[in-house]
């Protein structure tokens, strides 16, 4: 771990652009059972959060009970008494309809919740006890802003940007629907990462010194509470261009190649067999007449029990499972055998294989090919797992060499500190993978007759395996008047039939466009009709966005004509010369080419294009050269004006300026291409599943925020009943101490005490209708009557420490006082008046400090105090204040400078520099300010030692000073 810690220091680079609070992100690494959190913010390079209970993981669970929330560790208990009101694997049912198999799955895990069909959206609700009806998104978005709660008491500031990891078969209606949860919680998302990837990111951080310019394959082997996931990721280093300085920049880049998914198999399916072969042992046993399978409350026990029994069984041959209480009074002690649990598990073993295979397949690579395999995931503890997968891949040796709980998390979080603005990390790409191809259909029309037959054409926009984020764009050649089309999934066919079901609807979006007509009708008479250009977009997130939609109209203007045209044209047509060259007239409707655009990687399907594209024929393709060569006219005019200086004068001023003039009025009377362009209105409809009208998302916001006040509201309340608990214990103790019976009178302890009851017993009185205003109350009114007590005892108490410590300062500043004498006066340090002010203090702190200890001592100590350890450190921060103000002159006084002596001729200075030199030898009375005050003189006796030395020595020595002294008088002449 501190390795660890070493190496993510050496890899942070952090530079603050705003103030330090507020800087922090965090990553959540959200499971189907538990979440990790992590962190980044100033002074702490990648942490994990720590939840209440001091723990790295939290189990995402919610308990909802008579207006209470529970949270980790204490919903899991709460989940075993009252299991219809707690939700757990929410990720089961999250954007998905009602009629979903996968919620029919969900359903026969959990028969104790009560399932409803949202009328509005059609998705599926979970029904409380009280009526109340909540989606997933809502239960997710309390546990999410559980994790917010848990990062800014750790962090100690407001925390409002993350990275959320979704599993990485999340469609677009999953992921919309995790988004709203966020929202819902209060978190801006920077990304929704795919685990695989950040698990990626995170082994490919510390190793990025390993990877070079060459491809190194890896496969990560996932085994989680619900799914399996073998990915093939390479690593390599890239060069790219940056689009701000266009300095070409070397960075490391991972990429997924391939993936193979198995959503149903995951650790709580072998959790689900070993509960149910305990219920089956537990009713053989015939304890009881009821059956176990029918009590749910039982059923959650043993749920709970075959986890921990599962876990051990990772590292054991066999082990005990035991239930006190599990039905009907009956305890339930069973041993089970890690043999038995995997004969229990055969089935779901043998589909390990085909999600290994299914990676390679999609990567269009062998195991001959892949470097090393990677665990991940609690699941690969099972010993039968790694010999099934050592099979599956012809290997003995399997990588065990990330944190299998926290590496998504820790991945997540340097990603996460890339995307937010406090922070500077090195760069390290990701190229994701597009799972679900996606496409495009809509009516072409292949006359421009009305009669025109009309057919349904189908465009691929992302293709499966595809890297993203990437944008692209799709031109609709033929229609000149408002028309439709449908965003879908493209072929599925490598699902298996129970995915293909529980997919859900395969339509997207259906995206009307209106103003296409007015567009062509505006344009199209002076003008050649392009087409209609739809502009998508893949985000980082891995959602699909439909930016802008415009009709593209080109034309051949002189550079006069070009002048009359408005501003606005005139950037078009700039912007048409910049990436324009040959346009054919006539193109392929539907074709979709990718444009190049900031630091996106971009490519180009387009019609024009002379090699065939998927969904194209070579019919469909047309040759024109007229716009090619229009176009290169067009960059000649785009020469010829960056010839000309910001007044639109010719650089050029040589003598043929003038034949050069009028080539370029020449120029100017050719015809250029200009483009124009006219926003369509695009309006879209989701049809895979609807999402929630605002003013529902509104109610959520508002039912959640009222959630958390009433949590922050009953934690208050909890807190004050405690305090008051709390008080009056230990306020009943110390009336029974030596001490405190010391510093009071029968009478005042009597007092108090008779308050100290009253309180408890009011307190036992109270419900939970009473307001905390009222507890407040109370504690404030037992404060006030033992304040003066516990005064007395405190003064007593720390006393005799404030009163030596006082002897000590006035010893110290005494002998600081006697020592000023020798350094006060004209050229030094001191003047006489700061002596005397000290010295006034001195007398005035002895005689207050003799006058207050006389009066205590004939004071009782059930009295207050004649004076408190308050005004002793008063009566001590005086003393210290002035001497180290006087200390402070003595560091900056410098002495005045004595005056040089000046010599009339040469004669004199020769005699006098004999004297110089003679004055040299003879030791001269030490300067007492060139010595510290409370520094010990050990120069001086250095000096003393060595003018002891030889007498031949100190000859030599001599003879030199006097020649040095001869030669400085002689520079001062």
């Amino acid at each position: 771990m501190s390795l660890c810690l070493t190496q993510l220091r050496l890899l942070f680079f952090v530079f603050f652009i705003a103030k330090a609070a507020g800087l922090a992100v965090i990553s959540i690494d959200f499971g189907n059972e538990f979440m990790k959190t992590a962190i980044v913010k100033p002074g702490v390079p990648m942490e994990i959060v720590l939840n209440k209970e001091s723990h790295r993981k939290t189990p995402t669970i919610v308990t909802l009970k008579d207006g209470e929330r529970l949270f980790g560790d204490a919903a899991l208990n709460a989940g075993i008494r009252f299991p219809k009101n707690t939700y757990r694997y929410l990720l089961d049912v999250l954007g998905k309809h009602f009629d979903n198999p996968l919620v029919e799955r969900y359903q026969k895990k959990f028969p104790f919740y009560n399932l409803v069909k949202d009328e509005e959206t059609g998705m599926a609700l979970f029904q409380h006890e009280d009526g109340v009806l909540y989606s997933p998104e809502e239960l997710i978005a309390m546990i999410l802003q559980k994790a917010k709660e848990y990062s800014e008491t750790f962090a100690e500031q407001p925390i409002g940007e993350a990275v959320i990891t979704v599993p990485p078969f999340f469609n677009q209606a999953e992921r919309r629907a995790m988004l709203r949860a966020a929202e819902l919680a209060g978190l801006k998302v920077l990304q929704l990462i795919n685990d695989n990837a950040a698990v990626a990111l995170n082994y490919g951080v510390f190793r990025r010194k390993v990877f070079n310019e060459t491809a190194t394959n890896y496969m990560f082997f996932d085994i989680g509470a619900s799914y399996t996931s073998a990915t093939i990721v390479a690593y390599q280093i890239v060069k790219a261009k940056s689009p701000v300085s266009s300095v070409v920049d070397e960075f490391p880049q991972l990429t997924i190649k391939g993936v193979g998914i198995d959503r149903t198999l995951g650790g709580m399916e072998f959790q689900l067999r070993l509960r149910d072969l305990l219920a089956r042992h537990f009713n053989a046993q015939k304890k009881t007449k009821n059956d176990v399978t029918k009590d749910a409350r039982a059923m959650q026990k043993l749920f709970k029990e075959a986890g921990r029994v599962k876990q051990v069984l990772s590292a054991n041959v066999d082990h005990f499972a035991q239930v006190e209480n599990l039905l009907d009074d009956e305890d339930f002690r069973f041993k089970v055998t890690r043999e038995e649990l995997e004969d229990l598990c055969r089935d779901l073993l043998s589909r390990i294989g085909k999600v290994v295979q299914d990676a390679l397949t999609s990567s269009e690579m062998s195991m001959d090919e892949i470097s090393e395999v990677i665990l991940m995931g609690g699941g690969t503890r099972m010993p039968k797992i790694q010999e099934t997968l050592k099979a599956v891949i012809g290997r003995e040796d399997l990588g065990k060499g990330i944190n299998t709980d926290e590496a998504a998390a820790l991945g997540a979080v340097y990603q996460a500190a890339h995307l937010g603005k406090g922070f500077k990390v090195k760069k390290f790409a990701i190229r994701d993978a597009v799972l679900y191809p996606v496409e495009v259909e809509f009516e072409r029309v292949k006359s421009t007759d009305d009669s025109g037959d009309v057919s349904k054409t189908k465009r691929v926009l992302f293709g499966r395996m595809q890297s993203y984020p990437q944008k692209k764009a799709m031109t609709f050649n033929k229609h000149i008047a408002d028309f439709s089309f449908e965003v879908n999934y493209g072929d599925l066919s490598f699902l298996n039939e129970f995915d293909l079901k529980a997919f859900g609807n395969t339509t997207l979006n259906v995206v009307t466009l209106t103003g296409v007509d007015d567009a062509y009708v505006k344009n199209s008479g002076d003008s050649d009709f392009k087409g209609v250009k739809a502009h998508f977009r893949m985000d980082d997130s891995g959602l699909i966005h439909l930016d802008k939609v415009e009709s593209i109209f080109e034309k051949m203007v002189t550079k006069e004509a070009e002048a009359e045209e408005s501003t606005l044209s005139k950037i078009g047509s700039t912007i048409s010369n910049l990436f324009g060259g040959g346009k054919k007239e006539e193109e392929m409707d539907g074709g979709v080419e990718e444009e190049q655009k900031d630091d996106i990687p971009t490519e180009e399907i387009g019609e024009e294009s002379s090699e065939k594209k998927p969904g194209t024929t070579a019919g469909d393709e047309e040759s024109q050269t007229d716009a090619g060569k229009a176009s290169e006219e067009s960059k000649d005019d785009k020469t010829g004006e960056n010839a000309e200086t910001k007044d639109g004068k010719p650089e050029s001023s040589s003598a043929d300026d003038q034949d050069k003039t009028k080539e370029q009025k020449k120029e100017d009377k050719k015809p250029k291409l200009t483009t124009i362009r006219a926003d369509i209105r695009a309006e879209q409809l989701a049809k895979d599943l609807t999402d929630p009208s605002k003013e529902k998302l509104m109610l959520s916001k508002k039912l959640i925020d009222d959630l958390k006040k009433r949590d922050e509201e009953k934690a208050l309340l909890e807190k004050a009943k405690n305090e008051i608990e709390t008080f009056v214990f230990e306020a009943q103790d110390k009336l029974e101490q030596e001490n405190y019976k010391l510093c009071s009178t029968e009478e005042e302890r009597t007092a108090i005490g008779e308050k100290l009851a009253a309180a408890s017993d009011w307190l036992n009185e109270q419900d939970d209708s009473t307001p905390r205003k009222e507890y407040e109350s109370r504690i404030k009114d037992l404060k006030s009557a033992t304040n003066d007590l516990y005064g007395r005892v405190y003064e007593m108490l720390e006393r005799p420490a404030a009163i030596e410590a006082l002897n000590s300062m006035l010893n110290h500043t005494a002998y600081f006082l006697f020592g000023m004498k020798n350094f006060t006066g004209e050229d030094q340090p001191f003047a006489q008046a700061d002596y005397e002010a000290l010295q006034k203090l001195v007398i005035d702190t002895v005689e207050w400090n003799r006058t207050v200890n006389e009066e205590q001592k004939k004071a009782s100590l059930a009295e207050n105090p004649k004076f408190t350890v308050e005004d002793v450190a008063m009566k001590i921060a005086a003393l210290d204040r002035d001497v180290k103000y006087l200390i402070s002159k003595v560091k900056s006084f410098r002495p005045k400078p004595k005056a040089k002596v000046v010599f009339a001729n040469k004669t004199e200075s020769t005699n006098n520099e004999t004297k110089a030199a003679d004055d040299k030898t003879t030791p001269k009375e030490d300067d007492p300010l060139d010595q510290d005050l409370f520094e010990d003189n050990d120069h001086d006796d250095g000096q003393t030692a060595e003018t002891s030395s030889s007498n031949s020595t100190s000859t030599e020595s001599s003879t030199k000073k006097n020649q040095k002294a001869s030669h400085d008088h002689d520079d001062e002449l």
